[in-house]
């Protein structure tokens, strides 16, 4: 909740210097990432550091974790602007980083047996006739 000498921003200003959408603020403020209060007119608002905690929001999503997997990061929202990486998500950024190397890896397996089956295929095609090709010449056969 932000105190009358600490700054606040709206949704929209936040929305402007973060690059975030307003949908996707009010989102990450239903899944209790940020944390908002109203003014007294009704509109909500947000203490000026949840410009970091949203900037560490997007990094997060851009590297694969879900809103659910930033939950379990609490003290990394905290983080101020341009500080180093938190403790509690340098074992879950390497953990994903092994499971990307796996993806990939069964991908160029993937891509490997595509190829050779292509390769396969082509030589196949080229020693023997299509059956369009064997139904045109029976048909011409007397």
């Amino acid at each position: 909740m932000t105190t009358p000498s600490e700054p606040s921003l709206s949704i929209g200003a936040l929305a402007l210097q973060t690059g975030a959408s307003v949908r996707s603020l009010r989102h990450y403020d239903a899944h209790g990432l940020l944390t908002s209060s109203r003014s007294a007119n009704g509109y909500r608002v947000f203490p000026a550091a949840c410009v970091a905690q949203v900037r560490q929001i997007q990094r997060l999503i851009a590297t694969g974790f879900s809103l659910d997997d930033i939950l379990g990061f609490p003290d990394c929202m905290r983080l101020v602007e341009g500080a180093q990486m938190c403790p509690e998500t340098a074992q879950a950024h390497r953990a994903r980083l092994q499971l990307i190397e796996r993806q990939l890896a069964d991908l160029e397996r993937r891509r490997a047996r595509l190829l050779e089956t292509l390769a396969q295929g082509a030589a196949d095609t080229a020693t023997t006739r299509s059956p369009a090709a064997q139904i045109k010449r029976s048909k011409r056969a007397p």
